[in-house]
């Protein structure tokens, strides 16, 4: 698409993000999926749609505790929004024991990005107090781990601004934990990410999706972890299991297995099976053709100042 003022535009993984006068953002949540930092071969539908919406609730909800991009929500799968100077680290946040933190643990390893780990834990138990395993932000490949020290000492973030950061992480993180709670789940793990424009910080990107979040059911947590059985969980996890099981953790020379479209449906259905279950609303398919999108959106930028 192409737009009045429009200065830049850049196509993510799984978003096309357009610059509106070197001041905002346009940015457009397609249905591609990425797992392993690869961008799989089928769309799958009404995700975008999911993200963004899951997203924007939870930007709303949390504007008490840290200003955050986002302006408006033109389209279902559509958000504007500040363009900031984006910080080059994502700060993900953990509760429990789970996904890449419990694969580094089971291989013996008890330090994850300068945080020791305590021995004597089982795959998603809690942690006493949530934890911080910052990642780099790749623009093309693998995002990697860094520690708090690391990111200080090489200037990446100075130590005041990344001391804000925590504090915004650790608030951010008990609210949705709170709001998760409310929908009878547990946020386990997620990530965030931030900018500024001048001196102010500001939240931006997507919070608290199944792309960047892991939810369990609290319901039979507590019998599923005596009994040593797996969390029944909403998150993105699904499709990374699914890829597992075939032979494909992104690693050169493998192949991504074949997406059937019944595979593609049911990763369609989880998506808006965790919409439903984390928002408390009911799914509303919103299908709209490219020429109706552009138009609606160019009325929504020529709005803005």
């Amino acid at each position: 698409m192409n737009f009045p003022r429009q200065t830049n535009f850049y196509k993510g993984k799984v978003r096309d993000v357009y610059t509106i006068a070197d001041k905002y953002l346009l940015m457009v949540v397609s249905d591609r999926i990425s797992a392993f930092d690869v961008v799989l071969p089928k769309p799958i539908p009404y995700k975008g749609q999911v993200l963004n919406q899951i997203a924007a609730q939870f930007l709303n909800a949390t504007k008490d505790i840290v200003p955050n991009w986002m302006l408006s929500v033109p389209l279902p799968n559509a958000t504007i929004g500040y363009k900031c100077e984006t910080y080059p680290i994502e700060m993900v946040v953990r509760g429990n024991l789970t996904g890449h933190a419990w694969r580094t643990y089971k291989s013996g390893k008890r330090v994850l990005c300068g945080v020791a780990l305590p021995d004597g834990i089982k795959e998603n138990d809690f942690f006493a107090k949530p934890i911080i395993t910052p990642t780099t932000k790749a623009h093309e490949g693998h995002d990697e781990d860094i520690s708090r020290d690391e990111i200080i000492n090489s200037g990446l973030v100075s130590k005041a601004e990344y001391e804000q950061l925590e504090k915004y992480t650790l608030a951010l993180f008990e609210r949705g934990r709170e709001m998760a709670k409310e929908r009878g789940l547990i946020l386990v793990d997620t990530k965030y990410e931030f900018g500024r424009i001048g001196d102010t910080i500001y939240l931006i990107d997507e919070i608290h999706t199944p792309d960047s979040s892991r939810y369990f059911y609290m319901e039979g947590y507590e019998d599923r972890q005596k009994k040593g059985e797996q969390q029944r969980q909403l998150s993105k996890e699904f499709v990374r299991e699914w890829l597992m099981e075939n032979g494909f953790q992104g690693k050169e020379g493998q192949t991504v297995p074949e997406m059937t479209e019944e595979v593609v449906g049911q990763i369609s259905e989880r998506y808006i099976e965790l919409f439903e279950v984390v928002t408390g609303k009911t799914f509303i398919k919103h299908d709209v053709n490219h020429a109706e999108e552009e138009r609606k959106l160019t009325e929504a930028l020529n709005g803005l100042v």
